[in-house]
């Protein structure tokens, strides 16, 4: 007995066998069948500018039930991660009925800043995990167009007296940028290059037809210069600058120059503001078989950390340590790596801080390049990276994002395509 005990431990605690843990097929596993996302466009002057948050969720869960073919009665919660609109859950709720899913299946939105895509996925893994459902989808949607993460007014002056660190919870975002590129020692010039490579990796896999596989067609209206309406159909991310330089990214002009004489943030080397949506279909192995649905990967598991929130966006430095450690696992492990780009300062921080093979992080560029729909991009990058480890053969994918007000949260996968 007490042999049989050791060799237990003796097997949590040995990384390879954790790995092998990790990869390997049980009936219990959470899966997903399905990951697409809508293309992403830029926000108020691309080609979801005049079309609403409920018909972009409504567009991509369409997709969902037509690709999945799945009975849409089988689906019993739906999660959306979205930051800025106050009633998307009731948009959610009228999306999914005119998408077809029956009025059965719940829903609710939630937000975590950045990682609400990744949060409604954990969320719908969890419910799955304890039987609480069997099948759900997570959604993550944002139309940046209409709203954005600024805050309309000061918080209670009797909350941000009693703390520093709460009134840091008021900093803009881009201020959180400067902080990083300030304490850390990140130059202007280290953060161009930073998102000179993500705008070369975007247009090299975009003119390769890289992104094809996760990006669904939406047909939506648009309005003309002359105020007319026209149908289109949406098929490529517009973000894209083709032949972007460090040096042509070095002439822009700093977004908060009432930092002094050298501030380093820019309209250039942080993420765009971008409408867009994407969505995952989970279930167990067990009932994926059943219903002779693709596997395309495996959910292993997802935490968050906090630190201070006028850094925020160096998050993932201590979400990825921590989710690493809880499944006994190193980077060495990981083939595929999407952090979110907020801004240059902390993707360069967060690369150099975690030892990141530059090679293993957005292969296909990330936010700076494709744009960041707030409460997509969680949902985005698992996209994204699972349609990279299927054509790559790569087989484990961590995904990871700041979080505004301080935190960080990371996501673990393992392709099976």
């Amino acid at each position: 007995m007490a042999v049989e005990r050791l060799g237990s431990i003796l097997k949590h605690l040995t990384p390879g066998n954790a790995l092998s843990q990790i990869t390997s097929k049980n009936a219990d596993d959470i899966v997903i069948t399905l990951a697409i996302r809508t293309p992403l466009t830029k926000a108020r002057k691309g080609g979801f500018k005049d079309t609403s948050l409920e018909y972009l969720v409504y567009a991509i869960l369409k997709e969902v039930k037509e690709r999945s073919n799945i009975d849409p009665a089988l689906v019993e919660d739906i999660a959306l991660g979205n930051v800025s609109d106050g009633k998307a859950a009731y948009k959610l709720r009228a999306a999914a009925l005119a998408a077809g899913f029956p009025n059965t299946a719940g829903c609710y939105s939630l937000n975590r800043f950045c990682s609400s895509g990744l949060k409604a996925t954990a969320d719908i893994a969890n419910s799955i995990s304890k039987g609480d459902i069997e099948v759900g989808v997570a959604v993550g949607a944002e139309q940046m167009t209409i709203g954005g993460d600024a805050l309309e007014a000061p918080f209670d002056e009797q909350v941000t007296s009693l703390s520093q660190e709460s009134k840091d919870c008021m900093e803009p975002m881009g201020w959180t940028s400067e902080n990083v590129a300030r304490d850390f020692g990140i130059t202007r010039a280290e953060m161009d290059k930073y998102a000179a490579e993500s705008f070369q990796r975007a247009e090299r896999a975009q003119k390769a037809g890289l992104f094809d596989d996760e990006i669904a067609p939406i047909k939506t209206r648009i309005k003309d210069a002359n105020g007319d309406w026209k149908e289109v159909t949406l098929t490529r991310d517009e973000g894209i600058r083709p032949g972007t330089t460090a040096e042509s990214l070095g002439k822009i002009k700093a977004a908060f120059p009432q930092w002094g004489p050298t501030p380093s943030t820019t309209g250039g080397n942080a993420s765009q503001i971008t409408d867009g949506a994407a969505a995952v279909l989970l279930m167990k192995r067990s009932t994926a078989i059943k219903l002779g649905q693709p596997i395309l990967a495996k959910y292993v598991g997802s935490t968050v950390a906090g630190l201070a929130p006028r850094i925020m966006g160096i998050g993932p430095t201590v979400a990825i340590p921590k989710l690493l450690a809880q499944h006994n696992i190193t980077l060495a492990d990981v083939d595929v790596v999407e952090v979110n780009e907020a801004f240059a300062s902390m993707a360069v921080y967060c690369r150099d801080n975690l030892g990141l093979d530059w090679a293993k992080m957005n292969p296909r560029g990330g936010a700076i390049a494709l744009g960041h729909p707030l409460g997509a991009t969680g949902a985005r990058q698992i996209v994204t990276g699972l349609s990279e480890c299927r054509k790559t053969g790569k087989k484990i994918l961590l995904t990871s994002m700041c979080i505004g007000t301080g935190m960080g949260m990371a996501g673990l996968f393992v392709n099976e395509q």
